[in-house]
């Protein structure tokens, strides 16, 4: 009998242990797209801006156009937030760019880039996230 409370207790207290490091590796907010772009546009890339949120790349079908926003895990006070989209390669200049003290979210930027890559980036205080030639044609 001690020998099974003894194998009880030891599930029991694993887990809670697992459980616990769960909930630990699990973080509190996470950005998501909100249909900022508009009606039509769907996620088709995303990348972390490091901890701070994440940027979206989104594409309508029915107009042919890239958009992205640059989004905080959560809002708070303004801090500065940027977002660019460019025909791949960049160069020194984005396309289209947004870039502000926001409390949330930079953009939505716009773009035609019909069977070309696109480079695109979010940036949060300084924190910079996105790809390069990436979603062509």
């Amino acid at each position: 009998m001690k020998l099974v409370k003894t194998a009880a207790a030891t599930v029991a207290c694993t887990a809670t242990m697992v459980a616990g490091a769960l909930a630990v590796a699990t973080p509190a907010y996470a950005a998501t797209y909100a249909g900022e772009c508009g009606s039509g546009y769907g996620v088709v890339n995303s990348a972390a801006i490091g901890s701070k949120g994440t940027v979206f790349l989104t594409y309508s079908a029915s107009t042919g156009r890239n958009c992205v926003i640059a989004k905080r895990n959560s809002a708070g006070s303004a801090v500065l937030i940027e977002a660019g989209l460019a025909v791949s390669p960049v160069g020194t200049h984005w396309t289209a760019f947004d870039g502000g003290h926001y409390t949330s979210y930079a953009g939505p930027i716009y773009l035609s880039a019909a069977d070309k890559c696109v480079d695109w980036m979010g940036r949060i205080s300084g924190t910079e996230g996105g790809k390069r030639r990436t979603n062509c044609g």
